[in-house]
């Protein structure tokens, strides 16, 4: 156990982070979309619908990663340093302790962050682009939303406060978001009991993506899925998973995509009475209507 404690150099930390975060685009991700076309073509389900949408998750990307690099930049070097360097507990060390104990804190961030995404009129505007899909693949993955870099800050800083270092919050969120990626497919089917039981699965996430009712806002982890089964939003895959959202989006415009969300919740606003009804909405749930 004395391992655990041992201190260790950022180089080999950063190095392995590369090597599980970044690096897995190539190693997995995209062999791995690959074959998910080869499974689409053999079943005559790769048509001119699934290959737009898929390039419009890219695109989406695209814009989102425009927008969290320039979050990032400012995030790290201001706020995120200056509450570590002025309001945080005592620095921690870095050793095995410190990053398991990071991202197990930034998986359970995770949950209450797209916990509150899913039921809050301006966190469902953005994450709505990510659900918006009628298919399920890798490259659903990367399908966000021009808010979807902001949010998390918000869950991210309490992490900084008790002393882990801003670079080691952010590569235990991008772990988490990477192990997320990879649960964007139909091909593996349900895991052994006890995985199933843990951690979230491919089983798990097509519920969540499901726009059956009783698969509405379950199955918000991303690596344990053990916080939905403490928290009481867990729900299995039983019935047929019906990707998308209750209002389609019906179209694979990568600028429609993204801004749909955000579109639909300034109509809602602008056709609601009442200064202090207009703000709840941006509070309460994507399917709050004022009583009167």
């Amino acid at each position: 156990m004395e391992f655990l404690s041992k201190q260790l150099d950022w180089v080999d930390v950063n190095y392995w982070f590369y090597l599980i975060n970044d690096l897995s685009l190539l190693y997995i991700i995209i062999p791995f979309f690959v074959l998910e076309l080869i499974r689409y073509a053999w079943q005559k389900r790769l048509n001119k619908n699934l290959v737009f949408d898929s390039i419009a998750n890219i695109i989406t990307f695209g814009a989102f990663l425009i927008i969290e690099i320039i979050l990032g930049v400012l995030a790290v070097t201001k706020l995120y340093y200056w509450l570590y360097n002025n309001a945080s507990l005592p620095h921690l060390e870095l050793n095995w302790v410190t990053i398991i104990s990071c991202i197990i804190l930034a998986d359970f961030a995770y949950y209450w962050e797209h916990r509150m995404m899913h039921r809050i009129g301006i966190g469902w505007a953005t994450h709505t682009v990510h659900h918006s899909s009628p298919h399920f693949n890798m490259s659903v993955a990367y399908r966000f939303g021009p808010l979807d870099a902001i949010m998390p800050i918000l869950f991210s800083l309490p992490l900084v406060m008790l002393g882990y270092d801003p670079i080691l919050v952010l590569l235990s969120e991008v772990f988490v978001q990477v192990f997320q990626t990879l649960l964007h497919t139909e091909i593996i089917g349900k895991l052994t009991r006890p995985v199933e039981f843990i951690f979230n699965t491919p089983s798990h996430h097509r519920v969540h993506h499901g726009s059956n009712r009783q698969y509405w806002d379950k199955n918000y982890a991303g690596i344990l899925i053990i916080w939905d089964r403490m928290l009481g939003t867990f729900e299995p895959e039983v019935e047929t998973v019906k990707y998308g959202i209750s209002e389609p989006l019906n179209s694979t415009n990568p600028i429609k995509v993204f801004f749909h969300g955000i579109t639909r919740l300034f109509k809602k606003i602008a056709g609601i009475e009442g200064f202090k009804n207009k703000l709840l909405v941006l509070i309460k749930p994507p399917d709050w209507m004022p009583k009167n």
